[in-house]
Protein backbone atom coordinates (compact mmCIF):
# COMPACT_ATOMS: atom_id res chain seq x y z
CA UNK A 1 0.00 0.00 0.00
CA UNK A 2 1.38 3.40 -0.98
CA UNK A 3 1.79 5.80 1.93
CA UNK A 4 0.55 9.37 1.70
CA UNK A 5 3.33 11.91 2.15
CA UNK A 6 2.04 14.97 3.97
CA UNK A 7 5.44 16.66 3.75
CA UNK A 8 7.74 15.97 0.81
CA UNK A 9 11.51 15.64 1.07
CA UNK A 10 13.17 19.02 1.49
CA UNK A 11 16.56 20.50 0.68
CA UNK A 12 16.62 23.76 2.64
CA UNK A 13 19.83 25.59 3.52
CA UNK A 14 19.10 26.29 7.19
CA UNK A 15 22.64 27.40 8.01
CA UNK A 16 22.38 30.14 5.38
CA UNK A 17 19.29 31.50 7.17
CA UNK A 18 20.99 31.61 10.58
CA UNK A 19 21.50 35.41 10.65
CA UNK A 20 17.81 36.09 10.10
CA UNK A 21 16.94 33.48 12.72
CA UNK A 22 19.37 35.01 15.21
CA UNK A 23 17.72 38.43 14.80
CA UNK A 24 14.32 36.91 15.62
CA UNK A 25 15.82 34.99 18.53
CA UNK A 26 17.57 38.11 19.86
CA UNK A 27 14.19 39.89 20.03
CA UNK A 28 12.64 36.89 21.80
CA UNK A 29 15.48 36.67 24.33
CA UNK A 30 15.50 40.43 25.06
CA UNK A 31 11.76 40.36 25.62
CA UNK A 32 12.16 37.32 27.87
CA UNK A 33 14.92 38.95 29.94
CA UNK A 34 12.78 42.06 30.40
CA UNK A 35 9.85 39.90 31.52
CA UNK A 36 12.13 38.00 33.91
CA UNK A 37 13.26 41.27 35.53
CA UNK A 38 9.62 42.37 35.90
CA UNK A 39 8.75 39.02 37.49
CA UNK A 40 11.68 39.26 39.89
CA UNK A 41 10.62 42.79 40.87
CA UNK A 42 7.05 41.58 41.40
CA UNK A 43 5.64 43.81 38.64
CA UNK A 44 4.26 41.00 36.48
CA UNK A 45 0.87 39.30 36.81
CA UNK A 46 1.89 36.78 39.47
CA UNK A 47 -0.56 34.45 41.19
CA UNK A 48 -1.14 34.25 44.92
CA UNK A 49 1.35 31.37 44.98
CA UNK A 50 4.14 33.93 44.50
CA UNK A 51 2.69 37.14 45.93
CA UNK A 52 1.06 35.78 49.08
CA UNK A 53 -2.61 36.14 50.01
CA UNK A 54 -5.62 34.23 51.29
CA UNK A 55 -6.96 30.85 50.20
CA UNK A 56 -10.56 29.93 50.93
CA UNK A 57 -11.90 26.39 50.60
CA UNK A 58 -15.68 26.73 50.12
CA UNK A 59 -18.58 24.39 49.41
CA UNK A 60 -22.15 24.70 48.16
CA UNK A 61 -24.93 22.21 48.87
CA UNK A 62 -26.23 22.75 45.34
CA UNK A 63 -24.41 23.05 42.02
CA UNK A 64 -22.85 26.45 41.28
CA UNK A 65 -21.17 27.25 37.98
CA UNK A 66 -17.62 28.59 38.20
CA UNK A 67 -18.55 31.25 35.64
CA UNK A 68 -21.26 32.53 37.99
CA UNK A 69 -18.66 32.96 40.73
CA UNK A 70 -16.43 34.99 38.43
CA UNK A 71 -19.38 37.20 37.42
CA UNK A 72 -20.27 37.83 41.07
CA UNK A 73 -16.75 38.87 41.95
CA UNK A 74 -16.53 41.13 38.91
CA UNK A 75 -19.84 42.86 39.73
CA UNK A 76 -18.74 43.50 43.31
CA UNK A 77 -15.34 44.87 42.26
CA UNK A 78 -13.40 42.02 43.88
CA UNK A 79 -10.20 41.79 41.85
CA UNK A 80 -7.10 39.58 41.83
CA UNK A 81 -9.13 36.45 42.54
CA UNK A 82 -8.16 32.99 41.30
CA UNK A 83 -10.89 30.32 41.35
CA UNK A 84 -10.24 26.60 41.07
CA UNK A 85 -13.09 24.08 40.90
CA UNK A 86 -12.55 20.73 42.64
CA UNK A 87 -13.69 18.15 40.12
CA UNK A 88 -16.64 15.93 41.07
CA UNK A 89 -17.75 18.12 43.97
CA UNK A 90 -19.49 21.41 44.67
CA UNK A 91 -16.31 22.74 46.23
CA UNK A 92 -13.99 25.53 45.13
CA UNK A 93 -10.62 26.97 46.08
CA UNK A 94 -10.59 30.77 45.99
CA UNK A 95 -7.22 32.51 46.15
CA UNK A 96 -6.80 36.25 46.53
CA UNK A 97 -3.59 38.22 46.21
CA UNK A 98 -2.52 40.17 49.28
CA UNK A 99 -3.36 43.81 48.74
CA UNK A 100 -2.73 46.26 51.59
CA UNK A 101 -5.85 48.35 51.03
CA UNK A 102 -8.05 45.22 51.00
CA UNK A 103 -7.38 43.96 54.53
CA UNK A 104 -10.97 42.73 54.95
CA UNK A 105 -11.08 40.96 51.57
CA UNK A 106 -11.93 37.61 53.18
CA UNK A 107 -14.98 39.04 54.99
CA UNK A 108 -16.05 40.80 51.79
CA UNK A 109 -15.87 37.58 49.75
CA UNK A 110 -17.81 35.60 52.34
CA UNK A 111 -20.50 38.29 52.63
CA UNK A 112 -20.95 38.56 48.86
CA UNK A 113 -21.20 34.79 48.40
CA UNK A 114 -23.65 34.37 51.30
CA UNK A 115 -25.93 37.09 49.96
CA UNK A 116 -25.75 35.94 46.32
CA UNK A 117 -25.98 32.19 46.89
CA UNK A 118 -28.14 32.11 50.03
CA UNK A 119 -30.28 29.33 48.53
CA UNK A 120 -27.26 27.17 47.59
CA UNK A 121 -26.06 26.33 51.11
CA UNK A 122 -22.75 28.24 51.07
CA UNK A 123 -20.13 27.43 53.71
CA UNK A 124 -16.41 27.96 54.29
CA UNK A 125 -14.52 24.73 54.97
CA UNK A 126 -11.04 26.14 55.56
CA UNK A 127 -9.02 29.34 55.37
CA UNK A 128 -5.29 29.52 54.79
CA UNK A 129 -2.92 32.46 54.70
CA UNK A 130 -0.08 32.40 52.19
CA UNK A 131 2.44 34.92 53.50
CA UNK A 132 4.53 37.13 51.25
CA UNK A 133 7.65 35.39 52.54
CA UNK A 134 6.23 32.02 51.42
CA UNK A 135 5.52 33.50 48.00
CA UNK A 136 9.12 34.71 47.74
CA UNK A 137 10.36 31.26 48.73
CA UNK A 138 8.24 29.65 46.02
CA UNK A 139 9.64 32.14 43.50
CA UNK A 140 13.21 31.25 44.49
CA UNK A 141 12.41 27.53 44.39
CA UNK A 142 10.93 27.88 40.89
CA UNK A 143 14.08 29.67 39.70
CA UNK A 144 16.24 26.99 41.35
CA UNK A 145 14.26 24.24 39.61
CA UNK A 146 14.83 25.89 36.22
CA UNK A 147 18.56 26.36 36.95
CA UNK A 148 19.01 22.73 37.96
CA UNK A 149 17.19 21.57 34.83
CA UNK A 150 19.54 23.60 32.60
CA UNK A 151 22.62 22.22 34.35
CA UNK A 152 21.30 18.68 33.93
CA UNK A 153 20.70 19.36 30.22
CA UNK A 154 24.34 20.42 29.74
CA UNK A 155 25.62 17.35 31.58
CA UNK A 156 23.34 14.93 29.70
CA UNK A 157 24.02 16.30 26.20
CA UNK A 158 27.75 16.67 26.91
CA UNK A 159 27.85 13.02 28.01
CA UNK A 160 25.83 11.80 25.03
CA UNK A 161 27.39 14.04 22.37
CA UNK A 162 29.97 16.68 23.36
CA UNK A 163 30.23 19.80 25.50
CA UNK A 164 29.58 22.06 22.48
CA UNK A 165 26.30 20.29 21.77
CA UNK A 166 25.36 20.49 25.46
CA UNK A 167 25.83 24.25 25.64
CA UNK A 168 23.95 24.79 22.36
CA UNK A 169 21.02 22.67 23.56
CA UNK A 170 20.91 24.56 26.87
CA UNK A 171 20.94 27.96 25.14
CA UNK A 172 18.13 26.82 22.83
CA UNK A 173 16.07 25.56 25.79
CA UNK A 174 16.73 28.78 27.73
CA UNK A 175 15.63 30.68 24.60
CA UNK A 176 12.31 28.77 24.57
CA UNK A 177 11.59 29.41 28.24
CA UNK A 178 12.36 33.13 27.90
CA UNK A 179 10.16 33.29 24.80
CA UNK A 180 7.11 31.91 26.60
CA UNK A 181 7.82 34.11 29.63
CA UNK A 182 8.04 37.21 27.45
CA UNK A 183 4.82 36.49 25.56
CA UNK A 184 2.94 35.80 28.81
CA UNK A 185 4.16 39.12 30.19
CA UNK A 186 3.00 41.01 27.08
CA UNK A 187 -0.41 39.31 27.24
CA UNK A 188 -0.60 40.04 30.99
CA UNK A 189 -1.39 36.38 31.63
CA UNK A 190 -1.19 35.13 35.19
CA UNK A 191 1.96 33.24 36.13
CA UNK A 192 1.30 30.51 38.69
CA UNK A 193 2.66 27.12 39.73
CA UNK A 194 1.02 25.50 36.68
CA UNK A 195 2.88 27.99 34.50
CA UNK A 196 6.20 26.89 36.02
CA UNK A 197 5.18 23.27 35.35
CA UNK A 198 4.48 24.21 31.74
CA UNK A 199 7.93 25.85 31.40
CA UNK A 200 9.67 22.70 32.67
CA UNK A 201 7.55 20.60 30.30
CA UNK A 202 8.52 22.88 27.41
CA UNK A 203 12.19 22.53 28.34
CA UNK A 204 11.88 18.74 28.14
CA UNK A 205 9.97 18.82 24.84
CA UNK A 206 12.42 21.23 23.25
CA UNK A 207 15.37 19.14 24.39
CA UNK A 208 13.85 15.98 22.89
CA UNK A 209 13.36 17.75 19.57
CA UNK A 210 16.95 19.01 19.60
CA UNK A 211 18.40 15.60 20.50
CA UNK A 212 16.68 14.03 17.47
CA UNK A 213 18.53 16.43 15.16
CA UNK A 214 21.81 16.05 17.07
CA UNK A 215 21.55 12.27 16.74
CA UNK A 216 21.23 12.53 12.97
CA UNK A 217 24.14 15.00 12.82
CA UNK A 218 26.34 12.56 14.73
CA UNK A 219 25.43 9.75 12.33
CA UNK A 220 26.19 11.88 9.27
CA UNK A 221 29.43 13.22 10.77
CA UNK A 222 30.92 9.74 10.56
CA UNK A 223 30.62 10.00 6.77
CA UNK A 224 31.94 13.57 6.59
CA UNK A 225 35.03 13.81 4.33
CA UNK A 226 36.41 17.06 5.77
CA UNK A 227 35.64 19.55 8.55
CA UNK A 228 34.60 22.12 5.96
CA UNK A 229 31.59 19.95 5.13
CA UNK A 230 30.06 20.40 8.61
CA UNK A 231 27.51 23.00 7.44
CA UNK A 232 26.31 20.63 4.73
CA UNK A 233 26.06 17.83 7.29
CA UNK A 234 23.85 19.98 9.52
CA UNK A 235 21.60 20.98 6.62
CA UNK A 236 21.30 17.39 5.47
CA UNK A 237 20.53 16.16 8.97
CA UNK A 238 17.83 18.76 9.61
CA UNK A 239 16.19 18.08 6.26
CA UNK A 240 16.19 14.34 6.96
CA UNK A 241 14.34 14.72 10.27
CA UNK A 242 12.26 17.78 9.33
CA UNK A 243 9.23 15.73 8.36
CA UNK A 244 9.32 13.84 11.66
CA UNK A 245 9.81 17.07 13.63
CA UNK A 246 6.94 18.96 11.99
CA UNK A 247 4.46 16.07 12.16
CA UNK A 248 5.30 15.40 15.82
CA UNK A 249 4.89 19.09 16.67
CA UNK A 250 1.64 19.31 14.71
CA UNK A 251 0.05 16.31 16.44
CA UNK A 252 1.19 17.60 19.84
CA UNK A 253 -0.29 21.02 19.05
CA UNK A 254 -3.61 19.38 18.14
CA UNK A 255 -3.76 17.67 21.54
CA UNK A 256 -2.71 20.79 23.46
CA UNK A 257 -5.06 22.90 21.31
CA UNK A 258 -7.99 20.73 22.39
CA UNK A 259 -7.13 21.45 26.02
CA UNK A 260 -6.64 25.13 25.23
CA UNK A 261 -10.06 25.61 23.61
CA UNK A 262 -12.09 23.02 25.55
CA UNK A 263 -10.35 22.83 28.91
CA UNK A 264 -11.92 25.95 30.37
CA UNK A 265 -10.36 28.89 32.20
CA UNK A 266 -8.69 26.70 34.82
CA UNK A 267 -6.35 25.11 32.26
CA UNK A 268 -6.07 28.15 29.99
CA UNK A 269 -2.73 29.48 31.29
CA UNK A 270 -1.13 26.02 31.38
CA UNK A 271 -2.29 24.95 27.90
CA UNK A 272 -1.49 28.33 26.32
CA UNK A 273 2.06 28.19 27.70
CA UNK A 274 2.47 24.69 26.26
CA UNK A 275 1.02 25.71 22.90
CA UNK A 276 3.37 28.68 22.54
CA UNK A 277 6.30 26.68 23.89
CA UNK A 278 5.88 23.86 21.37
CA UNK A 279 5.96 26.35 18.48
CA UNK A 280 9.03 28.17 19.82
CA UNK A 281 10.71 24.87 20.77
CA UNK A 282 10.28 23.48 17.26
CA UNK A 283 11.72 26.68 15.82
CA UNK A 284 14.74 26.68 18.17
CA UNK A 285 15.60 23.03 17.58
CA UNK A 286 16.08 23.89 13.90
CA UNK A 287 17.17 27.54 13.77
CA UNK A 288 18.95 28.07 17.11
CA UNK A 289 20.68 24.95 18.48
CA UNK A 290 22.21 23.72 15.23
CA UNK A 291 23.55 27.07 13.93
CA UNK A 292 25.14 27.62 17.37
CA UNK A 293 26.97 24.30 17.07
CA UNK A 294 28.05 25.25 13.56
CA UNK A 295 29.45 28.65 14.62
CA UNK A 296 31.21 27.26 17.69
CA UNK A 297 32.80 24.41 15.77
CA UNK A 298 33.80 26.84 13.00
CA UNK A 299 35.63 29.08 15.49
CA UNK A 300 37.48 26.33 17.34
CA UNK A 301 38.36 24.45 14.17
Amino acid sequence: MKQIEIIKDTNIDFIKQRKKAFVISAIIVCLGFFAFIMVWLGKANLSVDFTGGIQLHIRFDKKVDIGALRDVFAKNDIKNVQIQEISGTNEFLIKTKSVEEEKNIQDKIETVLKNTFADRGFQVLATNMVGASVGKTLKKDALLAMTISFICIIIYIAWRFSFIFGVAATIATFHDVLGVLGIFYILNMEMNILFITALLTIAGYSLTDTVVVFDRIRENMSRMKSKSDFGEVINKSINEVLRRTLITSLTTLLAVGAILFLGGKTLLDFSLALFIGIIIGTYSSIFVANPLVFLWRKRVR
